[in-house]
């Protein structure tokens, strides 16, 4: 039966959210003089706007977790076998529930202003309720003369797919979905996408004091109340992107954390902006400069944003990025989206720059000012450098419309494209962290200038050298970043130590300081001088579908045959299943049952069950043994995901205070391939007769009689006896019990047993009372193998640390400015 009144009422509840906004948005506008009346009745308007999205989240949430696949939505990205946790991450895999995650966070934060600043509420509102126009337009799924207008999630799947099987039965229902993309099933994905949403919708808040303030001729009063917003975005944003790293590093099987992907790019290009916007609004309170510029960079943090949004959901980006979504139909909304705001950013900077006060004095090398513009130059030189590569595929649009193709590609070397201008750039920047500090409390000429820096400098060139020797750090790059970020955190420490005797309140910038120098060393270290060890020896080409560096770096490991790499001695154990009740099991220890979540267990009854955590996953047992005598083992992943047709490996990591061990398979022998096994080879033996099975000892151990026969029990006439043999293996006995079946007294059946770890499989033949012996037959196989790739990255925590003190560093900021904000807003101050 097909479920209509849920997604009829998901679609008003969508209507609803969008002429709301509409609404909102004009009152808005009407109070922004202090039209209390307007600015009322816009509140009034906005809250039923936010209780309309709730009511389209719940309803969704209701479609996925009830299973209701008649719906495109559900069918697309969600599945009965999965987990609740990322059912969860279903309502955001595609394009409709990221739009609807992004208007919950902008209606959650919406009504926080609504009730913080009375003064600035209808102005800054009324941006907040624009953006939701254009969000709630993108899930509208109405056509309108001939123009569709959004894509609904709650749109019928007979309606969206053209199936044979809806003209004969329209009222088909799948019985199952197509599930999550295998790619999206990581816990991280279940906090990082509403993360970096949050941080997406926090970029409007100070662009919308920036735009309010110019719409009621606040042109420099705007500063105040927008600065911390503006350090809470980009603390959000910034953790929001750290996740995505985290990410990839444990699905992904690139082999680290960043990958110069589009989609990344987009994200980090418009941080890069909003931490340079925030330096100089910072500078701009304390010396009332740089207005104009603070104007400029709020806006382009936020207008980037929305550059980031069409770039990966216009399908503009095709096959070049592994994050971006497929076209919906919407890359017209999106670039409407877009112009729409460049227009309203560059009409009210134009109407009020006149009014916006200049500094006409000269800035002196030595003032803090001067430090925080090139510190912020060089933050939106690392944004535009990113820029100008990750827009290549607009440009090849743009061409096209104009009449010709340009046919830019991609950068293939990734290195010399994004890594070393980056690198050369965070060398500029680590100097100027710790060097702007100095100037930031003390005003400064040449001869203070050198007394400050010259103990910072010493113990950084003497810790720098020590890490050099001792690390054998031999890249001229590498070493000058060292020195530098050596550098900003002992100058940033020394800063620290200084402020906090007064007022460690005002400690933030040199903590977020230190954390971003020392993630530079992270980077430096985990992706410079990662030590691959499973690098090939031998002349074997693995496939020459794979690259050469992955040729190179990857091993060929039989079952149980260690290998010897570097330091560590490695065993492949085997393919194992996650169950729920013992762990990681053998997965030829089960049999599948009826319910693709049930297995039995070999040698138990059929009732005794173990439920899999994800039957689309297998892991495989890979021991490390260290020289030491320690041991670990890693289950490196791979999904199976048949409805899409996808294979993804995933990583498995060890880690350790001073480096991970990072460890992901490059392929195995396909699992639906037949298995080519060799001719049968006859052996007549008797009980206690020992003989050799693929190279192996065996020894007929007993005959022994049954009375059940794969669950069933035998009738009167059925005779069934199985043997006994113990087969010797490197590490271990392994027992095989073969079958032989007479069934009234007429048909013979032989059951063979499979020995998976030593690749063979035996049967009975044939019973020889007479002579008290029987014959055997066995056939062997290739034994099972996986290719796969191991790696060191040393003190990868440093990073991992140092972001968590850049959100430290953040968050004491931020408290300190809205605490100050707040003291102002209670005095009756406007800004």
């Amino acid at each position: 039966m097909i479920h209509y009144f849920e997604g009829q009422l998901g679609h008003i509840f969508v209507i609803i959210a969008f002429v709301t906004s509409l609404l909102s948005s004009y009152a808005y506008f009407k109070g922004r003089n202090q039209n209390q009346s307007w600015t009322s009745f816009g509140s009034k308007i906005f809250y039923a706007h936010s209780i309309a999205i709730f009511g389209i989240i719940g309803t969704l949430f209701y479609l996925i977790t009830n299973h209701y696949f008649e719906y495109h939505y559900v069918f697309s990205h969600s599945s009965k076998i999965l987990p609740t946790y990322y059912q969860i991450s279903c309502f955001w895999e595609g394009q409709e529930g990221s739009f609807l995650l992004w208007m919950f966070w902008n209606a959650l934060l919406g009504i926080i202003l609504i009730n913080t600043n009375k003064f600035w509420k209808a102005p800054v509102m009324f941006i907040m309720s624009l953006t939701q126009v254009f969000l709630a337009s993108m899930i509208l799924g109405v056509v309108i003369f001939d123009i569709k207008l959004g894509s609904s999630p709650f749109m019928l799947l007979r309606d969206v797919i053209d199936a044979p099987i809806f003209k004969t039965n329209p009222n088909f229902i799948p019985e199952d979905g197509n599930g999550l993309n295998p790619l999206l099933q990581n816990y991280w994905m279940v906090i990082h996408p509403p993360t970096l949403f949050l941080g997406f919708a926090t970029t409007v808040i100070p662009f919308a004091y920036l735009i309010g303030g110019l719409m009621i001729g606040k042109q420099k009063e705007w500063i105040r109340p927008a600065l911390p917003w503006a350090q809470f975005s980009a603390m959000i944003l910034g953790v929001g992107i750290l996740m995505g790293a985290y990410w990839a590093y444990e699905t992904l099987n690139f082999g680290g954390y960043w990958n110069w992907d589009p989609v990344e790019n987009a994200i980090y290009v418009p941080w890069l902006v909003l931490v340079a916007a925030i330096h100089v609004m910072i500078a701009y309170k304390k010396s009332g400069s740089a207005l104009k510029l603070s104007m400029i960079l709020v806006a382009a943090s936020f207008l980037l944003v929305l550059y980031a949004t069409f770039l990966t959901r216009s399908g503009i980006l095709g096959n070049s990025s592994v994050h971006s979504f497929t076209d919906l139909g919407l890359s017209g909304q999106l670039l409407i989206y877009l112009l729409a705001f460049v227009v309203l950013s560059i009409a009210f900077i134009a109407k009020g720059w006149k009014q916006v006060p200049s500094t006409e004095e000269e800035t002196s090398t030595y003032s803090r000012e001067f430090w925080i513009f090139v510190g912020a130059a060089v933050l939106g030189l690392m944004a535009f450098q990113v820029l100008i590569y990750t827009s290549m595929p607009v440009y090849n649009q743009v061409a096209g419309l104009l009449g010709f193709d340009l046919n830019l590609a991609p950068p293939t070397d990734i290195y010399d494209a994004y890594s070393l201008p980056q690198l050369l750039l965070s060398i500029f920047l680590a100097i100027l962290s710790g060097t702007g500090q100095f100037f930031w409390w003390k005003k400064m000429d040449k001869q203070k200038l050198k007394a400050e820096l010259t103990t910072p400098f010493i113990i950084s060139l003497i810790i720098s050298g020590l890490i050099i020797v001792v690390a054998q750090i031999t890249d001229p790059y590498y070493l000058i970043l060292l020195v530098a970020c050596s550098y900003s955190i002992v100058a940033n420490a020394k800063i620290f130590l200084g402020v906090a005797k007064s007022n460690i309140k005002l400690s933030g910038g040199s903590i977020a300081h230190i954390g971003i120098a020392m993630m530079l060393i992270g980077i430096l270290f985990s992706s410079g001088y990662s030590t691959i060890l499973s690098t090939n020896y031998t002349s074997m080409v693995w496939s020459n579908e794979f690259p050469e560096e992955v040729n190179r770096d990857n091993l060929l490991l039989f079952l149980n045959e260690p290998r010897q790499m570097k330091e560590y001695s490695m065993i492949y154990r085997g393919i194992r299943k996650d169950t729920r009740e013992e762990g990681f099991v053998d997965q030829n220890e089960l049999i599948p049952t009826a319910d693709p979540l049930k297995v039995v267990k070999r040698g138990t009854k059929s009732q005794d069950t173990l439920t899999l955590i994800n039957p689309e996953n297998s892991y495989f047992e890979v021991e490390y043994h260290t020289e030491a005598g320690k041991q670990f083992t890693l289950y490196p992943r791979v999904q199976i995901n048949k409805a899409m047709d996808m294979i993804v490996y995933s990583p498995d990591i060890k880690r350790k205070l001073s480096a991970d061990m990072y460890t992901h398979v490059r392929t195995f022998p396909d699992p639906e391939q037949e298995t080519d096994w060799s001719d049968p080879e006859e052996i007549k033996v008797t009980i206690g007769d020992q003989f050799f099975i693929n190279d192996y000892v065996a020894t007929l151990e007993r005959m022994e009689p049954i009375s059940e026969v794969d669950g069933s029990s035998l009738s009167s006439g059925d005779v069934a006896v199985k043997a006994v043999i113990k087969v010797q293996g490197e590490f271990g006995d392994y027992l095989a019990e073969p079958v032989f079946v007479i069934r009234n007294q007429e048909y013979v059946g032989r059951i063979d047993d499979q020995v998976y770890d030593l690749a063979f499989r035996i049967s009975i033949q044939n019973i020889i009372p007479q002579e008290n012996a029987v014959v055997l037959a066995y056939q062997t196989t290739q034994k099972d193998w996986i290719i796969m790739e191991a790696v060191k990255k040393p003190w990868i925590n440093v990073l991992w640390l140092g972001t968590f003190l850049l959100v430290i560093g953040f968050g004491v900021a931020i408290r300190r400015r809205y605490v100050e904000f707040v003291k102002m807003r209670d005095k009756g101050v406007e800004a």
